[in-house]
């Protein structure tokens, strides 16, 4: 809340009427120069203007006025309000931009029509302070001078904060709709492609027995077996 009260010429001129009180103390309390009270008390400032009691308001009692009336050097204090009035915040309404700048628009939409092609057209207007017939003349390269148009940061010529930017870019990021990512083709790390299968059998931990070996055919004797056919030939 602010110190000063409402309404403060009127305030100075009802208590330059109706009180004693010095220039410097009603200065003080209506936040104004000492010299503008003595105006206010010679008919020279504020003429026309109807006094505005601050009693009746509850900006300040009559205790208070009558303790600053005894005491030359006692400075008023306003009293608090029992209500609490809420700051009043002016609606953020179209950007203004400069004349000297105005020319380097169409350059700063061509910037953010390649560089951010997820912004709304609501978004570009408000950071750029343009037009809807601007933005799609340049989108659709049907402005006059689209032969000439450079893309430029708007941020670099001063035309929004990066701040500003930011908050857009990151809004548009929210609205846009989430894509479900591809994982029929995924690349497997060289951690998994390199590493040793865990053996889950005994014969891969300890490896496999070896094998027992076959009793070797004993050799055949040819002259024998040649001699046996001869002597059954004789014996017939």
């Amino acid at each position: 809340m602010s110190d000063a009260p409402l309404m403060p010429k009127a305030t100075a001129v009802w208590l330059v009427e109706n009180t004693s009180l010095t220039f410097d103390q009603i200065a003080e309390f209506c936040k104004l120069h000492p010299l503008e009270v003595k105006g206010i008390a010679d008919g020279e400032v504020a003429t026309g203007i109807k006094g505005y009691d601050p009693i009746s308001t509850g900006q300040v009692t009559r205790e208070e006025i009558a303790a600053a009336e005894k005491d030359p050097e006692h400075r008023l204090q306003i009293a608090s309000s029992k209500v609490r009035v809420p700051e009043f915040k002016k609606p953020r309404g179209a950007r203004y931009t400069p004349l000297s700048r105005r020319q380097d628009r169409p350059n700063a939409i061509l910037w953010l029509l390649r560089n951010h092609p997820e912004l709304k057209d609501a978004q570009i207007m408000r950071l750029v302070g343009t037009t809807k017939h601007t933005l799609d003349a340049i989108r659709d390269r049907n402005h006059w001078n689209s032969a000439n148009l450079q893309p430029m940061d708007p941020v670099t010529l001063g035309l929004c904060s990066q701040i500003d930017l930011d908050f857009e870019v990151n809004r548009a990021a929210k609205d846009r709709p989430k894509v479900e990512e591809d994982r029929t083709q995924t690349l497997v790390p060289a951690e998994v492609t390199t590493a040793r299968p865990t053996p889950s059998t005994t014969s891969e931990v300890f490896g496999a027995a070896p094998a027992a070996k076959k009793p070797s055919e004993e050799k055949i004797d040819v002259e024998s077996v040649f001699g046996k056919l001869k002597e059954l030939k004789k014996a017939e």
